[in-house]
């Protein structure tokens, strides 16, 4: 019952993350920088801190625990500030994609590449299981299968109507860039793995992973900071932070955006607290996340209407694919009892 709970809130946070570029639709008069800058400010240092501060117990801070592992912590923000350029061109991949196929593609890539890569860099090999290979093989079909079902898009779509579903739709060009976002995001699984240590010994298990979720994040930050700026100066959009009329549209659902896109890693940790019967779901728990966050991102893309005008093949694929998603989720679970019988 436990493993059934913690699967489900992974799944819940997921689908706040899935659901975290609706608000910016919102956001008026601002450049892409100034609108990305600040949902950042939220989502990548407001809220990872707060959620931080859970894992304190009192008579303790933070700073504590950073202090006590400094090599850890550096490998942990340095690994951030690598994911921060994942983060950069995953709104590239969405803007040439559209959300369904551009997270699709980059989600999948960081799901396989983040789940065996991170034992790989952090030397706990022994954790690559034949459960948890299996489970990323399965995972990387499903996106695939997705990724078919886009290039049927692709083909059977005019310029006109492809425009009329993403702006800037371009499919060569959106692949590349997505593929380029899925391999740097994969750090940010790397950089948990190297803040596995980032803990309070008496903190509560649900929340053990959240300091090390904030260096990760403040490693982003930092990357995604630089970029905006640069682009600010560079554009001269720096009058958009002046623009004092727009201050509680824009920041509300920037901030919005951010608590959204945070939940998926505020439900990780709460959902790995509940999966510490099967340290199989504990090494493949990233790719559960990623694995929920394409399905639900397809979802929302055919509630936008991105896939509005394909044939019935293609959205038949397009839901074979993420069927293949949802098994994989708990294929590895079901491959170890089976072992182990």
């Amino acid at each position: 019952m436990e493993i059934v709970i913690g699967l489900l809130i992974i799944a819940i946070g997921s689908f706040g993350q899935s659901s975290s570029y609706v608000p910016i639709n919102k956001v008026k008069a601002w450049s892409w920088e100034s609108f990305w800058l600040t949902q950042g400010l939220f989502a990548w240092l407001v809220f990872p801190f707060l959620g931080a501060l859970l894992a304190v117990p009192d008579g303790h801070s933070l700073v504590e625990v950073y202090a006590a592992h400094p090599a850890d912590t550096l490998w942990t923000i340095f690994f951030g500030v690598l994911w921060g350029v994942g983060g950069l061109t995953f709104g590239l991949s969405m803007r040439y994609l559209g959300i369904a196929l551009g997270q699709s593609i980059a989600l999948g890539t960081c799901a396989g590449l983040g789940t065996l890569l991170t034992p790989v860099f952090t030397g706990k090999t022994g954790d690559l299981t034949v459960p948890v290979i299996v489970g990323v093989a399965v995972t990387l079909a499903g996106i695939a299968v997705i990724g078919i079902a886009g290039s049927m898009k692709s083909a059977g779509l005019g310029e006109e109507e492809k425009r009329k579903a993403v702006k800037d739709f371009n499919f060569t060009r959106g692949i590349i860039v997505a593929l380029l976002a899925g391999f740097m995001s994969a750090c940010f699984s790397i950089g948990l793995g190297f803040g596995e240590s980032l803990f309070f010994s008496g903190s509560a298990g649900i929340f053990k992973t959240l300091p090390a979720t904030f260096m990760v994040t403040l490693g982003g930050f930092l990357t995604n900071a630089a970029y905006c700026f640069y682009q600010n100066s560079k554009n001269k959009t720096w009058g958009d932070y002046g623009k004092t009329r727009l201050y509680a549209n824009n920041i509300l659902f920037c901030a919005l955006a951010g608590v959204l896109w945070y939940s998926q890693f505020f439900g990780l940790s709460l959902g790995k607290g509940f999966l510490g019967g099967s340290q199989v779901l504990l090494v493949f728990s990233w790719c559960i996340l990623m694995s929920l966050n394409v399905t639900f991102s397809n979802i929302w893309g055919i509630v936008l209407k991105e896939w509005k005008g394909c044939s019935r093949a293609t959205i038949a694929v397009l839901v074979a694919g993420i069927t293949v998603l949802i098994v994989s989720c708990f294929l590895p679970q079901a491959i170890e009892m089976i072992c182990n019988k």
